[in-house]
């Protein structure tokens, strides 16, 4: 029986339907779908499968399809975001620092806490355990694997920390090449293309080579899987901040609002995609600003002022 009680609360909830949400009706009909890039730390089917899973843990805490974009190098989701075609991002620290430094407007939301604790990682410098090479000092004339132009790890620390230890990258190896993903530099090593390799370190049992070796990807001449004591470690930087997530400032403020609330959610609504992001060993995601990126981009500016000096 439809009673005036029934009739009262159907209209309480329809104004409630039609007030409450209005805002984000409003972002919906400007934003029907959202692009989620990320930068390629691997190859492009093994980001993909780490990245998937959080794209669809997006898409139902926001409430439109969020696409999963793996870029193809860091510049484009630089430039991505510059035309406004990706709202959220994930960066590395450095190319991060580059968006900011070239008028990208982005706003930093949360970056990664790993198992030690610390919200930042390394960079090192990596050769075979087999090979003769123990410091860096006999490396002089070697060919060294970077990354990418805008990788912090595997481009801009090595850059900049081996230049105030004494070594000028470009001068020092005989040769320097960008080998485009993190994953590649490591493969660079292992083929003898290179003596050394530039890449990440979390902590001793979270590095891209635990990861390679956890998938099975590095192989030695015969075939056998190989181990992460068949790497040396022979430079490590200063610590530094983790890349973030970021958004378009653009966006509407009720909508960054819910992308961030999703990003500090994740750990606990959807462990299972938050877990794949680094294989279980993160902790959770930690609220960053821009300040936090402020001695990244100041090695940046150290790192263009010599390049242009050379």
């Amino acid at each position: 029986m439809i009673t005036r009680r029934t009739l009262a609360a159907a209209a309480a909830a329809s104004i409630a339907l039609f007030s409450l949400p209005a805002a984000a009706q409003e972002w919906k009909a400007k934003y029907p779908e959202l692009t989620l890039a990320v930068i390629p730390m691997e190859n492009a089917s093994g980001t993909n499968d780490r990245y998937a899973p959080l794209a669809d843990y997006l898409t139902k805490t926001i409430g439109v399809p969020v696409k999963l974009r793996v870029a193809s190098d860091y510049a484009a989701v630089i430039e991505g975001q510059r035309a406004g075609n990706i709202q959220i991002a994930f960066y590395g620290a450095a190319s991060f620092g580059r968006a900011v430094m070239t008028g990208v407007k982005i706003e930093p939301l949360v970056n990664p806490q790993h198992e030690t604790g610390a919200s930042g990682y390394y960079s090192v410098l990596y050769v075979l355990a087999s090979s003769p090479y123990k410091t860096v000092a006999d490396l002089k004339g070697k060919n060294l694997a970077l990354v990418d132009p805008n990788s912090t790890s595997g481009n801009q620390a090595p850059r900049f920390f081996l230049k105030r230890a004494g070594y000028d990258v470009d001068r020092y190896f005989g040769k320097a090449v960008f080998a485009g993903s993190h994953e590649n530099a490591v493969l660079a090593l292992t083929q003898g293309t290179v003596e050394a390799a530039a890449n990440l370190w979390n902590s001793e049992t979270d590095t891209m080579v635990t990861r390679m070796v956890a998938k099975g990807v590095l192989k030695n001449p015969d075939g056998t899987p190989m181990k992460q004591s068949d790497f040396r470690v022979v430079f490590k930087s200063d610590f530094l901040p983790e890349g973030p997530y970021a958004v378009l400032a653009s966006l509407p403020d009720d909508l960054k609002a819910k992308i961030r609330q999703a990003f500090l959610d994740l750990p606990k609504a959807d462990k299972a995609a938050f877990d794949r992001l680094s294989d279980g060993k993160d902790l959770s995601l930690t609220p960053v600003t821009l300040k936090d990126y402020q001695p990244v981009i100041d090695m940046l500016k150290f790192n263009d002022e010599q390049r242009k000096k050379s």
